[in-house]
This record gives structure tokens, sequence and C-alpha cells, in this order.
């Protein structure tokens, strides 16, 4: 490993893994892929060793080294990033991501210091650990490090948290801006509500400092073919056919509107199907069943992980609209990806979602039957119509979201460091 002072190391605190349905764990894969072979910037990410979306690299090609340093602690390379698993207790609940940032931070900084890394990033994604930062701020700059901030979305209006943990995330949110060099935002309405709530808050009662890099997207179509053998036994074993089913793809969670999507969907008179791809949570499922009765509708239809990138991408691309329902934070990788992949784009109406998509889409709120109707609108939409919205937000994603641009803007971001 490079440890010299012509390498900026980099670690990247608060994806569970690489690879999956959340936007930091979309994003971080994304970084390293284009930066591997950049010998400027050395990656260290942490990855959850077990507990809810743990990283298993076992599932991903180009893991071409995994180091077991204990029982307890192993490390693999990915895309020339060192990745590094850390181990949750079970039974932590609300404070295991808490924990899980605590963990990888101290273990960052005990291998800054036994490396000797000179002016290291250490890139913390989502602000959980507010009320201990200030000791973590003041070791990394002991250091001679920075450290660099996402504040995410609006963590504390998630419907998963009670009251109490809600109170907690804002309170830890107003910490970690406070005892961060630099707050990233990966949306300019986040960036804006940083600098109302936070002004004159900071250290030596600074402004927070902050830029806007979004999330990006991949604008090449998929490999495979209409008739890969790939890609027709997966429809097969699902009783899927190509532009004949609606598809979401994102994180089985109340606040991205799962309820809401069924629902409507129960109530619609289409007669295609409506694919689901995530990671189900048993108990929000149970839920949902309870409430809606969902498993009656044959046209609904849970259908697992997809993990194989390639094919992913054809499922999206092959879909006849795609929904997006996320309430709650900034740019979202998946609705990117879908503007680059699907043709029609049907999103729920909130500010970050209008900010990139702009014209681009259609638009639901979750008012009763509304998504509903707007389901049935679309299902007869003329084809060509169809094509033109695909094309026209193809163009907004290639101009604004391509993964090499906000790649570079990130290597910028890092590459300055040394010179502050």
């Amino acid at each position: 490993m490079q440890q010299g002072k012509d390498v900026q190391h980099v670690f990247l605190i608060g994806a569970k893994s690489l690879g999956a349905y959340g936007g930091y764990e979309t994003f971080v894969d994304k970084l390293t892929e284009y930066h591997q072979h950049d010998a400027r910037i050395k990656y260290h990410v942490a990855c959850k060793a077990n507990g809810d979306g743990y990283m298993d690299e076992t599932r991903f090609e180009g893991v071409n080294s995994v180091i077991k340093k204990s029982s307890a602690t192993v490390e693999f390379i990915y895309h020339n990033a060192r990745c590094f698993k850390i181990k949750i207790p079970e039974r932590l609940g609300a404070a295991q991501a808490i924990y899980y940032d605590m963990k990888a931070l101290n273990e960052s900084c005990r291998y800054i210091e036994e490396k000797k890394i000179e002016h290291p990033v250490i890139y913390i994604m989502a602000c959980r650990i507010g009320p201990f930062m200030k000791h973590f701020y003041k070791k990394i700059h002991k250091f001679g490090g920075r450290v660099y901030l996402n504040p995410d979305g609006h963590e504390w209006m998630r419907t998963k948290w009670n009251a109490l943990i809600r109170k907690y995330w804002k309170v830890s949110e107003q910490m970690m801006v406070r005892c961060s060099d630099l707050v990233i935002c990966d949306s300019v309405n986040i960036e804006k509500y940083i600098h109302e709530q936070y002004d004159g808050k900071g250290i030596r009662r600074r402004d927070p400092r902050t830029t806007f890099i979004a999330y990006g997207a991949d604008l090449t179509f998929s490999k495979l073919k209409d008739n890969d053998s790939k890609l027709i036994d997966w429809y097969q074993k699902r009783s899927l056919s190509k532009k004949n089913y609606y598809l979401v793809v994102g994180r089985f969670v109340p606040e991205n509107s799962f309820e809401v999507m069924i629902r409507e969907y129960i109530k619609s008179k289409t007669k295609r199907d409506f694919a689901i791809i995530t990671n189900v949570n048993e108990k929000f499922l149970n839920e949902l069943e309870q409430k809606l009765h969902f498993k009656r509708d044959g046209r609904i239809k849970f259908v697992g992980t997809v993990y194989d990138q390639e094919l992913l991408k054809k499922i999206r691309e092959n879909a006849y609209a795609y929904f997006h329902g996320h309430t709650v934070g900034g740019t979202n990788p998946s609705l990117i990806e879908a503007l680059g992949s699907t043709d029609l784009n049907l999103l729920v109406d909130v500010g970050f979602n209008r900010e990139v998509a702009v014209d681009c889409a259609l638009y639901w709120h979750q008012d009763e039957g509304e998504l509903a109707n707007l389901i049935d609108k679309v299902d007869t939409m003329n084809p060509e119509q169809i094509a033109n919205m695909g094309r026209k937000a193809r163009k907004r994603v290639a101009e604004e979201y391509t993964w090499e641009k906000i790649c570079d803007m990130y290597a910028d971001v890092f590459l300055s460091v040394g010179s502050q």
C-alpha cells in the first residue's frame, strides 16, 4: 500500500456495504470503481460484518484479496479500496448505527496512527454520532486530518423512529455540522437547509462550509439482450415480461412510500404487474399485509434482490414505468438511475425529486386515489410520448448527473485537502 505524501487517504464511514440498494452504498461502490486506477487516492471503506444490510463480499466480482486478521476482523480489496468489516453486537436496535459509526471511526483513527498517514480525509455519511463528534474531530485534527460530512436528508423525519429518537437525530445533526470542516450536500435543497439552520452555529460561531455534489448514474445500456437466458429465466420465475410491469427498486422502509404505492396499485385498473425489488423487512411486510391485504392481488410481486448490475439495468430498461417514492433525503441514486434507463418515471412530489427530474417525469402526491388515477392515465399513454419522456430524462442525466462528472468533483475536493 502506498503511504507516501503523494497519496491522499480517504476513509469512508457510514455505508453498510458496497453495491446494495441504499444511496450511500451505491455511491461508495461507484466512487471506488471510478477512482480504482487513480494512484493519487487510496480509499478505506468501513462495512458492516453482520446485521441488517451487512457486507457479503462473496456476492461481488472483483474481490481479489480477503485478509482475515482475526476471528472478528476481515479486510478485503475491492475496486482497489481497502475495505474493513465492523462487527455489530446483536440487539442494539436503533443504537446499532451509532455503534457502527463510532467503531468504524475508532478503527480508522487506529489505522491512521499506526501507518502514520498524513492529512487524511474522514468522510462521514449521515449525522448519527453528534454527541461524540467533538472527541473525534479533535483527534482527527491532531493527525492533520479533516472531517467531511454528508448530512444525508432529514433523518429526524423518518417515520420508523419514535419521537425521542427523532429528537436525538436532530440534535446529532447540529453537532455533526458544527464539528465538520466541509459539509458535502447531495442536493441544493439540503445545502440551503444547512445554512438556514446552522449559520453562525459552527465552531467559533462560524457558518458551516458547504459544497454541492449530487449523485450520479450510468447512462450506458445493459449488455444483456432481450433474449439473454439470464433475463428470460429471471422473468419466467416471476411471471413477468418486457414492458408489462411497473417497477420500484429501493430499501424497504416506510419513508419510501411502499404503503402508498401498494395501496394505490390495488385501486388502479392496470393489468400490468408491480415488481418490487428490495431487501424485505418481514416486520414491515407483515404490517403492510395486515393493512392492505396485498397478497390477494396477483399483480403485486415482491421479486427479491438483484445484485447483478447488468441484469438490474436491463430490468429497469424493460419496465413500463418506474415508481420513486422517497420522501426523505437529497438526490437519490435510484432516481437518477431510473431517469437514465426507464422511459416513464412516476415520482412522489417532493422538492428533492423535482430538483433532479424537473419536467422529465410525472409527479404524484400521497392523497388517497391520486396515484391510482395517474397509473390508469399513463397505462394507456402513446408509446411515442413515453419514448420522448425517456429521451428528455436521459439528456438531463447526461448533462448533470453522470458518475464521471460526480467522481471528478469528489476527486477535486479530496485532493485539495493537503493544501488547506
